[in-house]
């Protein structure tokens, strides 16, 4: 799967798939620091909107793929991220003709404690 450039900017590539949904992973690096010694909430939420983008692509073939148009996207912060590797899955939570809700997790050492979660609400564009 090719990643759209801003996924390059913050490092992002796909680290595996599960229940056909791509695994993304960040890597701990100076450009994606907030304040010293903890992720920006900005590349947290730039993960968790591509792991979303990511599962929808996923779902479609090449050429029945849509544009999407976000509609909604709020972005809940559980607990600060560390200077680790973070990592992100979306998930498809109702798939429309014209409207798809999609959630993200993010995590770092221990899936089952998120880092941020995200809900989006994107418009679907059929060429």
């Amino acid at each position: 799967m090719k990643l759209p450039p801003y996924a390059e900017l913050l490092g992002l590539t796909v680290a595996g798939e599960e229940d056909g949904s791509p695994i993304l992973t960040m890597p701990w690096s100076a450009g994606v620091m907030g304040r010293p010694g903890f992720l920006h909430g900005g590349a947290i939420g730039g993960l968790l909107e591509m792991a979303a983008f990511a599962a929808l692509h996923a779902r479609y073939e090449d050429g029945d793929r849509p544009r999407i148009k976000p509609i909604t996207v709020t972005v809940d912060y559980m607990r600060g991220g560390r200077e680790a590797e973070t990592f992100a899955i979306g998930r498809i939570t109702r798939l429309g003709t014209r409207v798809a809700n999609l959630e993200a997790v993010a995590w770092q050492d221990d899936r089952a404690k998120p880092i941020a979660l995200a809900r989006m609400n994107v418009l679907l564009s059929r060429p």
